[in-house]
């Protein structure tokens, strides 16, 4: 398991990227599960991801309307499969409207670039 904490802060939001091998939903929920063994991801406020196994698209968004969807277009994008990679946010008070999808983006592009 990949975790890089604290890369974006925006209005008070924060955000962390974590990833690692994923082969099913079943890993997929396991891997989650573990994520939030650590109080502070347990405590989040949206912990979204995405995984492509196979010919399986598998999403979350954890509340984050249409993040999951981002985070599995880019995976598509960069051909990986059996990877989950899981976007964290905690909620800084304020909205941040179309900028949270932008920060999606960001966290993921970050944690691909650490590949």
């Amino acid at each position: 398991m990949i975790i890089l904490d604290n890369i974006i802060s925006d209005r008070g939001s924060k955000y962390a990227v974590s990833g690692g091998p994923c082969h099913s939903a079943d890993e997929a929920k396991a891997f989650i599960k573990e994520l939030k063994r650590k109080k502070k991801f347990a405590k989040a406020t949206h912990n979204t991801w995405a995984v492509i196994c196979g010919e399986e698209e598998i999403k979350n968004d954890d509340g984050e309307s249409g993040a999951g969807m981002i985070i599995l277009q880019m995976l598509a994008r960069e051909e990986l499969h059996n990877h989950i990679i899981v976007v964290t946010r905690w909620y800084g008070g304020k909205h941040l409207g179309g900028d949270r999808f932008r920060h999606v983006k960001d966290a993921v592009r970050f944690y691909l670039d650490e590949l």
